[in-house]
């Protein structure tokens, strides 16, 4: 196993409740809307094609903050090896109902015990930006770690400079989190101190209060320890 502890943040357990709280409406408007649903987005779809293309026969995939597990059952479906975590356990009560044919657990991305070069491929899709600042280098230097040669890392992103404070989210159900919002550059260069070398990032147009959107693609180059 890898031996790099995350810092656990302070609010694990605030932001936990929160998701618990809004799981039943995030269900309902991904089933009335396809909130969620990339196969009604073409350049996410596509991007995440890519992607499963890419680590289909590298070994298993982890979809780390899997929601009610949408994307982790389009790779399923596609053909990848790929199981789901999320911190809410009531998100992983609905994934499980709805994709009885996938793996899910409850796991915080900050608590995963992730052996090194055992993962094909790993997912943090609109699943980190509740990481505080001094966190999310650290989830994912231990992404990259768990990574085989050859395996990648596909992160979806809120775009802007500063953080917002959510008291109300997806139907106006009470919640506690921060949105950390980050610049295209910044998050690449994350993910290079992490040990990964960039190879695409797709950018979006502004969607709701949240701003752009951003897509990274990474690899773990075969001559990394």
């Amino acid at each position: 196993m890898s031996l790099h502890p995350v810092r656990r943040p302070d609010d694990l357990d605030v932001v936990r409740d929160s998701y618990d709280r809004v799981a039943d409406n995030y269900v309902e408007m991904v089933a009335a809307s396809a909130l969620g649903d990339i196969r009604v987005q073409p350049w996410l779809r596509a991007a995440m094609d890519v992607f499963a293309d890419a680590v289909t026969d590298l070994g298993p995939v982890l979809d780390v903050g899997c929601g009610p597990g949408t994307v982790t059952a389009y790779l399923a479906e596609r053909g990848v090896d790929v199981s789901g975590v999320d911190l809410s356990p009531r998100m992983v009560e609905h994934a499980r109902r709805l994709h009885p044919g996938c793996d899910f657990a409850v796991a915080s991305a900050t608590e995963l015990e992730l052996a090194d070069a055992s993962l094909g491929g790993v997912l943090g899709w609109w699943s980190l930006f509740n990481l505080p600042r001094d966190v999310l280098p650290q989830v994912l230097a231990s992404f990259a770690r768990a990574l085989v040669p050859g395996g990648q890392l596909i992160v979806g992103m809120h775009v802007g400079d500063d953080d917002l404070a959510r008291t109300q989210a997806y139907g106006g159900v009470a919640v506690r989190w921060t949105t950390y919002r980050w610049r295209p550059e910044q998050l690449v260069a994350m993910v290079e101190q992490a040990g990964l070398d960039p190879v695409a990032e797709l950018r979006l147009a502004p969607e709701g209060q949240l701003g752009p959107l951003v897509v990274v693609v990474a690899r773990r180059d075969g001559d990394r320890q």
